[in-house]
């Protein structure tokens, strides 16, 4: 409640103002719902990158009216459109991600070593994932996988960049180290730099050898493209999203329920011959940029703004 209040008092104070709003989490969409219920604001946007299995009844609630509420409700993978449908009865539009090939490439920016020193980054193998330690990121069973590779490949590191988010998860948090404590892993094994500054995060996407995305839930997996574009092989969920826009050919697939699995598909990944994987995951880069996804979202906003005029018109 206090973060839709603080998203409220933020844009009521806005000097600016616009034909389109648009919110990419509930929080957000909640707080554009009481500003055009107080009619600060004439509609809004909500995209839908995923729905989460909260056990909050508030929490349920405020997700429910951020997917029913808004006038235009988009989303980002067919998986999710299927979602919203059967479950809320909404036809919602796909629209696309993108990624920037200019600040994600294979190329050294010579930022690299300095980084690394930052970080206390050192081994091989070394493994990256981005999104801090939480249940849909599947961080205890990529931490059950890592401990099945130390025993193959005993330099190797696991880098778990990210961490900000609004939700609670100390509890999961808490199993997470115990865990850790449970396998031997020790701290210089298990690298946890934080929240990365974005200026920094393409140089440490080249810092490693491959990237790990097990996750249960996911929208689209922005970083799984951001790991390509950075000519990183890619360990991913043997499921939607991820097989949506990802070839069998292109990756290097997991069971994210299986340690063993993830495992395997991580040795698989370090391995000398996964440079193949990378060169036809590029391949799908061309179809996601962000200028086709800013076009397929004008024509959304347009169709939006067209139909509330038609309306308005009718009223009167």
């Amino acid at each position: 409640r206090q973060r839709i209040q603080a998203f409220v008092e933020f844009l009521v104070q806005e000097p600016r103002s616009f034909d389109i709003y648009h919110a990419q989490d509930c929080i957000g969409a909640n707080a554009l719902l009481e500003l055009r219920h107080q009619g600060q604001i004439p509609h809004f946007v909500r995209t839908v990158h995923h729905v989460e299995a909260f056990q909050s009844s508030y929490l349920l609630d405020c997700q429910a009216k951020s997917i029913h509420k808004p006038d235009l409700c988009l989303c980002v993978s067919d998986r999710w459109q299927r979602v919203l449908k059967a479950a809320y009865d909404i036809d919602a539009p796909r629209v696309i991600n993108g990624v920037n090939l200019q600040r994600f490439s294979p190329h050294c920016s010579g930022d690299e070593t300095t980084l690394k020193q930052r970080y206390g980054i050192t081994g091989h193998p070394l493994y990256l994932t981005v999104g801090g330690i939480e249940p849909r990121k599947n961080s205890i069973r990529l931490l059950e996988a890592f401990a099945l590779v130390l025993a193959a490949h005993p330099q190797a590191r696991l880098i778990i960049a990210g961490g900000a988010t609004l939700f609670d998860y100390q509890s999961y948090r808490d199993r997470f180290f115990a865990t850790a404590k449970d396998l031997s892993i020790r701290p210089h094994q298990l690298i946890l730099p934080g929240v990365v500054p974005a200026a920094d995060l393409p140089a440490l996407y080249r810092c490693v050898d491959a990237f790990c995305f097990p996750s249960h839930t996911e929208g689209w997996g922005l970083v799984v493209m951001e790991a390509i574009a950075s000519g990183l092989p890619v360990v991913v969920s043997e499921q939607p999203p991820f097989t949506e826009f990802l070839a069998p050919d292109q990756a290097f697939w997991a069971a994210p329920d299986s340690p063993d699995a993830i495992a395997q598909a991580m040795i698989q990944a370090a391995a000398p011959n996964s440079h193949e994987y990378v060169q036809r995951s590029r391949e799908i880069l061309p179809n996601y940029s962000w200028q086709q996804s800013a076009q397929i979202h004008e024509e959304w906003y347009f169709q939006l703004v067209r139909r509330a005029s038609g309306q308005a018109l009718t009223e009167h």
